[in-house]
């Protein structure tokens, strides 16, 4: 099978075709399949527009005629902004880190500091270099087409939030863990589990008492993060989780009404609130079976107003992962801060984290994505 330009006639390989398209950015490619146990690509090959046949050609110009008009642009003749900046969305995203009221004010705040700020999709992976700057507003994740764009930006020079390395860091708890214990960042007794390793789970039980907390590393809002009571629940709940990983965190659990967000941005606190637990749960989200989420309810509140010892943790807990825009979840707990995790990508909604500072806080944004890109071209 042939694409061009990430195009191809059957529809059904149309995401597929795209997807190899960003890989390998080739006009042309052929790409063969086998199917053993299952269907596999065996062969990949770029391919010279002249070894077409004629219905071939034919397919090619109007991929070309089609890429041309809506990935290329024809230069502006004056440019009103000072910089470009993209904000990638996806508008299929459940719970997405930026309701669309947020995304409107970081709009505006941009347009009025002098920066075209435009939304982009993820199929919209080619069009990177036309801007000097990314901001991710959707939630990250590895193997995912986030950290692709981020990898991208960065390697175009841009300026980008989630920067690639925070999206590594962030996203895996089995690091954060470790690096918590280096940096002696306050956190819940905490030990890693192995598949296969029986006696880690006695251990887990006798060191950390009931109830503890069991988490994938990689689980997000609250996903693949569940309470256990006894000895029979953390066994079948281990048993579950482990299905979706080889390691698992066992964490000592600490009962609070609220868990803290402290927004830090360039290693500096930037706001805080308190998201509360779900009536009759312990977390601040409820996932059901009909595929609807619960939340708790908020309050928002200047840095100042928080306890010097949750601001302290926080900001010690986001220094080792870089100087990048952080969510940072802390307990407290008899008068002292425990770090939760920090969060590469946090939560900026209107209405929510911006009850306190306002328009303010999406100007604040935008400024520090103003002084990257000119200390990058100084």
């Amino acid at each position: 099978m042939k694409s061009y330009f990430g195009s191809v006639s059957e529809e059904s390989f149309q995401p597929l075709a795209r997807l190899l398209f960003e890989r390998f950015p080739c006009p042309v490619l052929s790409f063969t399949f086998r199917y053993t146990q299952r269907w596999e690509i065996v062969h990949i090959a770029a391919v010279n527009p002249s070894d077409l046949s004629d219905e071939e050609q034919t397919a090619f110009a109007e991929a070309l005629d089609y890429f041309s008009r809506k990935v290329w642009r024809a230069p502006k003749r004056q440019k009103a902004a000072r910089y470009d900046l993209a904000i990638l969305v996806n508008e299929a995203e459940t719970l997405p880190p930026s309701n669309k009221s947020a995304l409107k004010k970081f709009v505006t705040a941009g347009k009025t500091l002098g920066v075209n700020v435009e939304l982009i999709a993820p199929d919209d992976f080619m069009r990177l270099p036309e801007f000097d700057a990314l901001f991710i507003r959707e939630t990250t994740a590895i193997d995912h087409h986030t950290y692709r764009f981020a990898k991208k930006a960065e390697n175009e020079g841009l300026v980008v939030i989630d920067d690639p390395a925070s999206i590594l860091r962030c996203t895996n708890k089995i690091y954060l863990a470790k690096l918590f214990e280096t940096h002696n960042v306050p956190t819940p007794r905490t030990l890693i589990l192995q598949n296969g390793q029986g006696e880690q789970l006695q251990n887990a039980a006798e060191s950390l008492g009931f109830p503890l907390v069991l988490k994938i590393p990689d689980g997000s809002f609250s996903r693949g993060v569940v309470k256990v009571a006894d000895e029979a629940s953390l066994k079948a709940q281990a048993d579950a989780l482990f299905e979706q990983s080889s390691l698992l965190l066992a964490q000592e659990y600490l009962y609070t009404d609220f868990d803290w967000r402290i927004g830090i941005l360039n290693n500096k606190p930037l706001y805080a609130c308190r998201y509360y637990m779900v009536k009759n749960h312990w977390q601040i989200y409820r996932h059901s079976n009909n595929q609807r989420t619960a939340s708790g309810g908020f309050e928002t509140m200047p840095t100042f107003e928080v306890p010097p010892a949750i601001i302290q943790a926080a900001l010690k807990a986001a220094k080792p992962i870089g100087n990048g825009f952080y969510g940072v979840d802390v307990k407290e707990s008899k008068g002292k801060g425990y770090v939760i995790e920090v969060n590469d990508n946090p939560s900026i909604d209107s209405g929510v984290e911006d009850r306190y500072l306002g328009n303010e806080l999406y100007s604040l944004i935008m400024q520090a994505f103003i002084d990257r890109i000119e200390a990058n071209r100084a």
